[in-house]
């Protein structure tokens, strides 16, 4: 990988995602480009081909000497390139700093560290280089019965969440969508969703057993484009914060759908939130998983918290 080499240990490396946005990555990188050449940001950049690439480039590029690493994407490229950190053994991930430039549709992990969505603003940010050390959730499951093992570091989407989320995901893969195709799909997707028994488990002691709708773990507070279904969440604290939405009525969906974005969801009755450094979800059928915005598979889950192990440079 000669092109990989780095003279500067200060350089940064951009990922850049080329389908990210509905192929806004394509459309904006040039003007990206030349925005990061006028600030005389000192920089090479990659761009991946396929899914799950930016995992690889992390990695290589860790290799290759680069601690200083960008996502040009959005919240699923962020995610590759944090199983890229969390999975190489060069150096510590501490020693590793991460920033981003959205273009994605959500962007929302962005929206818990105040980086800009203006490509200049977000770029200010990066050369100031203030940084934060957050926490980062590991999630075992099962794809095709076999047991996997994923990083997040915003908010994994269990059960009604993850249908929508991967309904989303395939109008994404065939180019179509847009900003507010996460909000139609929570009504067009109401009347095809069953409700699944599942039990809870929260540092050991079962907190919840019966039907659910939806639930949330969040390190961060934000998905599905501004969305604040774990709005207790703390980024450094050490813990998890679980939102559980109750078998309920589906027009009650409808209804409170608006709760969503302002975070009091959290105060109705068929809503249960718990926090904790371990969870265990099992169930009867299969609820599935999507994790900062990545369709996985289903149950049973285990969530672990790694506190304070991801350096991430904030606009805060």
């Amino acid at each position: 990988m000669s092109e990989m080499k780095v003279a500067n240990p200060d350089k940064w490396l951009m990922i850049v995602n080329p389908n990210a946005g509905i192929k806004k990555g394509t459309k904006d990188w040039p003007g990206i480009l030349r925005l990061l050449r006028n600030e005389q940001v000192d920089f090479e950049f990659r761009t991946t081909k396929s899914r799950g690439h930016a995992i690889e480039i992390t990695k290589e590029s860790i290799s290759s000497g680069y601690r200083y690493i960008c996502v040009v994407g959005g919240d699923g490229t962020l995610n590759e390139v944090l199983n890229g950190i969390m999975n190489q053994t060069i150096v510590p991930t501490t020693e590793i700093t991460l920033g981003m430039i959205p273009v994605g549709t959500g962007n929302d992990w962005c929206r818990m560290f105040d980086v800009p969505f203006d490509y200049l603003k977000a770029i200010h940010v990066l050369e100031r280089k203030k940084t934060f050390l957050q926490d980062a959730g590991k999630v075992t499951y099962y794809h095709n019965e076999e047991k996997v093992m994923r990083y997040f570091m915003n908010v994994a989407g269990m059960g009604y969440d993850a249908l929508v989320n991967k309904k989303t995901n395939l109008l994404k893969e065939k180019g179509k969508g847009g900003p507010l195709i996460y909000l139609y799909f929570v009504f067009a997707s109401l009347f095809q969703f069953k409700f699944i028994d599942a039990v809870i488990e929260v540092d050991g002691k079962v907190m919840f057993k019966g039907e659910i709708f939806s639930m949330n773990v969040g390190i961060c507070q934000y998905n599905g484009g501004g969305m604040i279904q774990v709005p207790y969440a703390i980024a450094d604290d050490g813990m998890m914060d679980l939102t559980l939405i109750k078998k309920t009525g589906k027009w009650k969906v409808v209804r409170y759908a608006h709760k969503l974005f302002d975070g009091t969801l959290v105060n109705l009755p068929i809503v249960a939130t718990f926090r904790g450094e371990n969870i265990r979800i099992r169930s009867t059928g299969k609820v599935f998983l999507e994790t900062d915005g990545e369709s996985l598979g289903h149950t049973p889950f285990t969530f672990e918290i790694l506190p304070r192990c991801i350096r991430i440079v904030t606009g805060k």
